[in-house]
């Protein structure tokens, strides 16, 4: 049985830990955090190890989750790969993306396997979409969120925006041509607002926003491509698609639009259809570990790559680039 560790107990690290813990198809070893009365609580609570190094905690281990802080990503997975450990890194990958491709080469050369913790692709709205045609050519995103002190050791890009840079590349499979974008410090040393435009080389278009400041959470994305318009809410986890097809087109899931009042009076031999995918009762962080454990042993594609995760990082850079001139 493959035996696991996390790394790192904060947030996200108890919760890796309890999803690791009830998972029947791992043994979870133990978890190690530099702060030792959290690391001891959370290893009480699940019945493992608190670890006393990283290195005691690699010797004990096949795979390791790591949830420390951004800035310690590439210490800490280097340590890892060297010892070939297997690697679940929370997002973003490394605090750069030249960290990153160092942590990718290295990876290589030890046969270690590195999938990163974008969660949101898991996400059961998203997963909701699996076998539709999706083919966007403008994506409007709002991410908004309260303030946290956690996670201000980076801007708004690296902290927010960046799970939807993620999405949209993994939607648009075209390279990024033209990078605008705004963003201000408020109440940390780094962005805690920005916007950004990316102009894709097919001519899409998507509009992110993203901000840590904000008295009314959002998590929502807006999709638009020809003859259609799909809304993703991953906060409610909830979607609904709005498609044109030819009027006598009939469907076991859609009804007539009617919310859109008379928009199809002037579309021949065309109607609108309003369609609510059902989404899957999923855990988006348990499914991320499954696809984890997966492309460990049975060899297959890793989820969410550490190449996909660069590349996401590089255009947050090309971002918070912009922002600075």
């Amino acid at each position: 049985m493959l035996r696991v560790a996390v790394i790192g107990t904060g947030h996200l690290g108890k919760i890796h830990t309890k999803l690791w813990a009830y998972n029947p198809n791992v043994q979870l070893v133990g978890v190690y955090d530099t702060n030792d009365l959290t690391k001891r609580e959370v290893a009480n609570n699940f019945n493992c190890k608190p670890f006393d190094s990283l290195e005691e905690a690699l010797n004990y281990s096949d795979a390791v989750t790591i949830a420390v802080p951004t800035s310690l990503h590439y210490e800490v997975a280097m340590q890892c790969i060297n010892k070939g450990i297997h690697c679940l890194i929370e997002k973003p990958i490394t605090s750069t993306s030249k960290e990153a491709l160092e942590l990718i080469a290295a990876a290589r050369n030890k046969n270690v396997l590195l999938q990163v913790g974008h969660v949101e692709r898991f996400n059961p709205a998203l997963a909701a979409l699996k076998g539709y045609q999706l083919n966007p050519m403008f994506i409007e995103a709002h991410r908004l969120a309260q303030f946290k002190p956690r996670a201000i050791d980076v801007s708004v890009i690296l902290d927010l925006m960046i799970h939807d840079i993620d999405i949209v590349l993994s939607l648009i499979k075209s390279p990024v041509e033209k990078i605008e974008a705004n963003g201000v410090a408020v109440l940390t040393e780094n962005q805690d607002i920005c916007n950004a435009r990316l102009q894709f080389k097919n001519g899409a278009v998507a509009n992110l926003t993203a901000s840590r400041i904000s008295a009314h959470p959002m998590r929502k994305m807006r999709i638009f491509q020809q003859n259609a318009y799909i809304s993703i809410d991953f906060a409610s986890q909830n979607v609904e698609i709005f498609k044109m097809v030819d009027i006598n087109e009939h469907s076991d899931k859609a009804v007539p639009a009617t919310m859109l009042g008379t928009i199809e009076a002037g579309l021949k031999d065309k109607k609108i259809m309003y369609e609510k995918p059902e989404i899957p009762e999923i855990n988006a962080i348990e499914q991320e570990q499954i696809a984890f454990i997966n492309a460990i042993e049975n060899n297959i594609p890793i989820a969410v790559s550490a190449e996909e995760a660069t590349e996401a990082l590089r255009i947050a850079e090309m971002i918070i680039d912009k922002i600075s001139k």
